[in-house]
């Protein structure tokens, strides 16, 4: 298993991954569904080195993307130093590998390095599973939030309240944080 920074090449598999991560998402009652993605805004990602894979025997299991800011979802909070992981989204020959595990422990890692104090992320919706699952990878769970201005977000950021989770990389040097 190895993580990497996604390429140019990768980007028809990281669609594909997106397309398959909707489907499922719409196999769910209750939950939000992705929107298609626009092309540009993965190329920058590869561009910008902040879409990321981790590979198994030559094959894609997994994709993200990282951002250094996020001020329409995280407000006032976007002022602290943090890396923020978005669109995970897992090859289903590879599912219940618990990549996120996998991904929160190279998150932490990667964001101590660049001396950040939080890793976050969010997702959309009353979806308790999800959020269970984020809280027990590590996260603590802030809670929902109606964003102010979705304007420039991609189009799910209009149907649900936001979920926001951090790990707050001071508090989990002390043992306090998971």
């Amino acid at each position: 298993m190895e993580i990497k920074n996604s390429t140019a090449n990768d980007i028809d598999e990281i669609f594909r991954l997106y397309s398959l991560a909707s489907e499922y998402q719409n196999s769910k009652e209750g939950v939000v569904v992705w929107p298609t993605f626009k092309r540009q805004l993965v190329e920058t990602e590869i561009d910008e080195n902040r879409q990321w894979k981790l590979v198994i025997d030559n094959q894609i299991a997994c994709v993200w993307a990282i951002a250094f800011s996020d001020e329409q979802i995280w407000e006032e909070r976007n002022a602290d130093a943090a890396i923020y992981i978005h669109r995970i989204a897992t090859n289903p020959d590879f599912r219940g590998n618990n990549f996120v595990a996998i991904i929160v422990g190279w998150a932490k890692e990667y964001a101590a390095k660049l001396n950040k104090d939080y890793v976050r992320l969010d997702t959309l919706g009353n979806n308790e599973k999800l959020i269970k699952y984020y809280v027990n990878a590590g996260f603590e769970f802030l809670g929902m939030f109606d964003l102010k201005n979705t304007d420039g977000l991609p189009g799910h950021y209009k149907e649900a309240p936001a979920n926001l989770f951090e790990i707050n990389l001071n508090l989990d040097q002390k043992g306090t944080n998971n």
